[in-house]
């Protein structure tokens, strides 16, 4: 019987531990410098980003600059204004001037004829006078004429016989042609002479009627209502002519005054033509640091490395709207120019009025 072979207990080999690979070792530290590089710049991003909007929310010094062109809408809209202004005291100074000299003509006709008035009114009780003394003798003569024709008629229907006598004494031949021709002719005389004195009886008439009633005086009269009228419609052109040109001078004064105030506004300084100039925005929050003569400081980042590039010289009552150049929100303020002798800082998101806003 064979005897069975026993195979010795032989346990596997535990491999040696060996050393990784170096290119793995380099790119595993790579990568954790790298993760923990980009983690502690979002870290640091983080902390700036916290720290630029606190820095903003607090700083009572910062400034916007604001660049301005005489092509801007509103330099173009506040020019036409101005210029519109500016032609409108024009037209109205030229109103004003017609109106005064209106008025210097005026003034003097309407002192003539109230310095009229009297005289012709002096004349009419004059006039009147006269008629209340010549009236009563002119009415009695009136009526003695009008006796004096009566007397004549009668005479003149005798004279009508007479001439009848005439000519049957002419038929007869007791008288010449010549002889009846005469007494003919003087008995015609007569009796033009009774026509005429008809004719002065009744110019006379009228006479006693002027003089003994308004009639004589109605001319003056008419020229004294006349006189009156024109005087009345001389006075109301006066006055209607005097509240125009009152009118017309404060509304003068009233644009002078809205020019000079519009020249507070740094939009007329920019539509004026002057050179080139620098405006800088300002939030009401930082009004205090805004006086005229404050340095300005413009910083690298926005906050530091700080120099002085100019100063405040002018500050604008007038308000704006702006977004704010760090939140993007819209805030309220008012506009300041500024004397850059940097020129470039004009472009720069924000300056400092008073002082830097750190320590560098």
């Amino acid at each position: 019987m064979a005897t069975p072979t026993i195979e010795p207990d032989v346990k596997p080999a535990k491999k040696a531990a060996g050393k990784q690979p170096l290119h793995y070792r380099f790119i595993l530290a790579t990568y954790r410098f790298f993760a923990i590089a980009a983690l502690y710049a979002v870290l640091l991003g983080v902390i700036a980003y916290a720290f630029v909007m606190g820095f903003y929310a607090i700083n009572s010094t910062w400034a916007a600059p604001v660049i301005l062109s005489a092509t801007d809408e509103k330099s173009l809209d506040f020019r036409a204004k101005l210029i519109t202004s500016q032609q409108t005291i024009e037209d109205l100074k030229v109103d004003a001037a017609k109106m005064e000299a209106g008025l210097k003509e005026m003034r003097p006709h309407r002192d003539a004829l109230n310095k009229l008035e009297p005289e012709i009114e002096q004349a009419i009780a004059l006039e009147r006078a006269h008629d209340r003394a010549d009236g009563p003798p002119l009415s009695a003569l009136d009526h003695q004429k009008l006796v004096d024709n009566a007397q004549t008629k009668q005479v003149l229907a005798q004279l009508d016989g007479l001439q009848a006598d005439i000519q049957k004494d002419l038929a007869n031949g007791l008288i010449t042609k010549a002889d009846a021709a005469s007494q003919l002719a003087a008995l015609n005389q007569t009796k033009t002479s009774y026509t005429d004195s008809r004719i002065a009886e009744l110019l006379l008439t009228d006479t006693v009627v002027d003089k003994t009633t308004l009639g004589s005086t109605l001319d003056a009269l008419e020229k004294e209502a006349e006189l009156r009228s024109e005087a009345a419609q001389l006075d109301v052109s006066i006055e209607v002519a005097e509240k125009e040109l009152a009118e017309d001078n404060r509304q003068i004064e009233r644009l002078h005054d809205a020019i000079v105030t519009a020249k507070l506004s740094p939009y007329y300084l920019n539509a004026s033509g002057q050179s080139q100039l620098n405006f800088a925005f300002v939030p009401y929050d930082n009004q205090a640091s805004a006086t005229i003569g404050s340095p300005i400081y413009d910083c690298y980042l926005n906050m530091i490395f700080c120099r002085r590039v100019g100063t405040v010289v002018a500050r604008f009552p007038g308000e704006e709207q702006v977004l704010h150049p760090i939140f993007k929100t819209q805030i309220r303020g008012f506009l300041v120019q500024m004397n850059l002798h940097h020129a470039e800082s004009a472009k720069s998101r924000t300056v400092f009025l008073g002082g830097k806003p750190l320590l560098f």
